[in-house]
C-alpha cells in the first residue's frame, strides 16, 4: 500500500534510504551518506511531499516529490526486484505530468530503470557535494 508519510514513519524511511543509499551508490563513500542522514530528517523530507510503501505494517520503500523533481525514491535493499519501484514510479506518474530526477551516471542499474520507466537524459553535469558526474533526467505524460 502506497500512502502519504505520517511523522512517526521518518526513522524507518531514513533507514531505508541509508541503506539503498550505501547499495547503490557504492563510488561514494558510506560515511558521506551517514553524515547527510540529518539533512534529509531536517532540510529535504520536511520540504517534500512523501509517500511511502508500506508492506505487512513496515514500510519497504518511499519517494519524494519537490515540486516537478522526484527528489528521492528508494527501496529497501532486501525488497528491490520486487516490482516495488515500478509501482512507486507509477503513482508518482500519477500524481504529475512532467518529472524530472537526478541520478548518478555510475548508478547504471537506477539509470536503465528510469530509462525503462520512460524518463530520458536531458543533461550531464557533476553533483556538487561528490564530485560525481550525473545525469538530468526527465519524464512526461
Amino acid at each position: 500500500m502506497i500512502r502519504k508519510l505520517k511523522p512517526e514513519d521518518i526513522e524507518r524511511i531514513l533507514t531505508v534510504w541509508l541503506n539503498a543509499s550505501i547499495k547503490a551508490h557504492d563510488f561514494v563513500s558510506a560515511e558521506f551518506w551517514k553524515s547527510q542522514v540529518s539533512n534529509m530528517r531536517d532540510i529535504y523530507i520536511p520540504a517534500s511531499e512523501t509517500y511511502v510503501y508500506e508492506n505487512n505494517g513496515g514500510i519497504v520503500g518511499f519517494y519524494s516529490l519537490y515540486e516537478d523533481m522526484l527528489a528521492a525514491i528508494f527501496v529497501a535493499p532486501e525488497y528491490q526486484g520486487k516490482g516495488i519501484g515500478k509501482e512507486l514510479i507509477a503513482r508518482v506518474k500519477s500524481q504529475r505530468n512532467a518529472l524530472t530526477l537526478s541520478v548518478y551516471k555510475a548508478n547504471q542499474a537506477s539509470y536503465q530503470f528510469y530509462l525503462k520507466q520512460g524518463f530520458s537524459a536531458t543533461s550531464e553535469q557533476l553533483d556538487e557535494h561528490t564530485g560525481h558526474s550525473e545525469y538530468t533526467m526527465k519524464w512526461e505524460r
